[in-house]
């Protein structure tokens, strides 16, 4: 096993291809802000808590949607399917694009979830935490479905910038 130097520059390419190498499941987050959809793709959610029920998100600070999300009472968070690569693509476009030809449903308190996700969550938002370009959201969970059955599909998985699925065990 080889040890890094203690004073190594961390630039960022090498954080990235670094970062790259661990697999991360892909979430749509997204709500109704003054009377139009509003989202984007987060390939960083990961469970925090059960008690209170807290997942994360970790978002760029430059976002130009978050600041447009946080505003809505209520967030969507959808866990996506293999099959939306091309829907966390258009998640990632033009904002007036990004929800053309995609089915999904707003919640009575905003919170915009897509209809054939893995699993949906409705929430509010917890906490947030600056952590250097990023900010680091933890939500407050307060509803939750998920695909019963194994038929729903594999879920997206981002690795090495680019996407993948997870075969089944």
């Amino acid at each position: 096993m080889s040890v890094l130097p203690t004073n190594q520059d961390l630039d960022a390419s090498l954080l990235r291809k670094a970062f790259g190498v661990f697999p991360s499941g892909v979430v749509a987050v997204a709500a109704e802000v003054d009377g139009r959809p509003i989202g984007l793709a987060a390939s960083s959610f990961t469970s925090v808590s059960l008690d209170p029920p807290l997942v994360a998100v970790n978002l760029a600070v430059t976002s130009k949607t978050w600041p447009d999300l946080r505003r809505s009472e209520h967030l969507g968070i959808t866990v996506l399917a293999a099959r939306h690569d091309v829907v966390c693509r258009q998640l990632a476009g033009p904002v007036a694009d990004r929800f053309a030809g995609v089915d999904y449903t707003v919640g009575p308190e905003g919170g915009i979830t897509l209809d054939d996700g893995l699993a949906r969550f409705d929430c509010t938002i917890y906490r947030e935490v600056e952590a250097g370009d990023h900010v680091l959201v933890l939500l407050r969970l307060h509803t939750v479905t998920h695909a019963e059955d194994d038929a729903s599909g594999s879920p997206l998985v981002f690795h090495r910038s680019g996407f993948g699925t997870v075969l089944p065990a």
